[in-house]
């Protein structure tokens, strides 16, 4: 399957429009419709367990939990990155997206979310809800192989009524 990555451009006049970045071949993704595949993808494709500072993407899904592309949200700093609902759901919105997964790494290994982890991702569920756009998942990667944690498994996050 083509993984295309897609990144925010302004437009002449100003405007944001979405702009294809790259596209590249991952076979074993079609569906992500658990936390072990979202892992698998942040893991292979996008090799959050080598980064060294915390890197946050989105994943834009169907429906159906098809994967409709990739967006690097933030890079940040080796502990912390900063993060909006705005920037994510611009990406979401133009891409076509009915759900959406985030994915973010800890450089220092350990998988617990920090309150400002689980802070944001409520407010980004709550953000979803408003426009229609639900958070699946967010998956936090530890480094060299230290496990994944999903916020859903672990009842961090509800799903949408």
């Amino acid at each position: 399957m083509r993984v295309r990555f897609f990144d925010t451009r302004l437009t002449e006049k100003g405007c944001t429009a979405l702009a294809e970045a790259k596209g590249v071949n991952y076979e074993p993704v079609g569906k992500i419709n658990c936390p072990e595949a979202a892992a698998m993808l942040a893991r292979e494709l996008l090799e959050l367990d080598r980064r060294a500072e915390e890197h946050v993407y989105m994943a834009a899904l169907n429906g159906k939990g098809r994967l409709l592309g990739l967006s690097l949200i933030s890079k940040g700093t080796v502990n912390a990155s900063l993060i909006a609902p705005r920037e994510i759901f611009i990406r979401a919105l133009l891409v076509g997206a009915s759900q959406i997964l985030l994915m973010h790494n800890h450089p220092a290994g350990s998988i617990t979310p920090s309150r400002e982890d689980i802070k944001m991702t409520e407010q980004i569920k709550k953000a979803g809800e408003l426009i229609g756009v639900e958070l699946a998942d967010h998956i936090i990667i530890a480094a060299n192989g230290g496990g994944y944690l999903s916020f859903r498994e672990e009842g961090l996050l509800q799903p949408s009524k």
